[in-house]
């Protein structure tokens, strides 16, 4: 199976998006729509705002992509009973995406951190802080065009998910 483009999904509100094609690549922090909570707390949340994300699918399949042609890698979402709000959070924000995903046919799967992880990052990295440390490194170095967004997300997951899925020819 030969896709002209694959995007990385870092899962999350707090996430990113990126697509590697054979010509270019695009990068973004996933975008949100802040609001009231729809619990009684007074607080603010975060969801995908779900028509900004499909505009972007739409803008990068523009004339020269079809949705078979693109494939996405999805960063499989911390479920934890732990962290319950984080965990709700994931959920919500996965199934925004699924929604925008599928609605415009594009096929997509599912991978676990430290599979992409394995192979994009160097061996012996602990804890979060060194493997976001190592991501921005590394994507600062493959994607230098992206530094300013890189830089002000703090890692660079997105466009190495879409570069592991590109090299594995998923």
């Amino acid at each position: 199976m030969s896709h002209k483009l694959w995007v990385g999904l870092d899962n999350g509100t707090t996430g990113s998006i990126a697509c590697v094609g054979e010509c270019s690549t695009r990068c973004i922090e996933t975008p949100i729509i802040k609001e009231q909570s729809y619990t009684k707390a007074k607080k603010i949340i975060s969801r995908i705002d779900h028509l900004a994300l499909k505009q972007w699918f739409l803008d990068i399949m523009g004339t020269a992509y079809k949705a078979s042609d693109i494939v996405v890698a999805i960063e499989r979402p911390m479920i934890n009973p732990l962290r319950f709000q984080a965990s709700i959070s994931a959920a919500r924000s996965l199934e925004a995406t699924l929604c925008v995903i599928e609605d415009l046919g594009i096929p997509h799967f599912y991978v676990d951190s430290r599979e992409w992880q394995s192979k994009m990052l160097p061996k012996g990295l602990k804890g979060a802080p060194e493997l976001k440390k190592a991501s921005m490194d590394i994507g600062l170095r493959l994607f230098p065009e992206h530094e300013k967004v890189i830089r002000k997300h703090g890692d660079s997951d997105n466009l190495l998910i879409a570069e592991w899925a590109r090299r594995e020819k998923l």
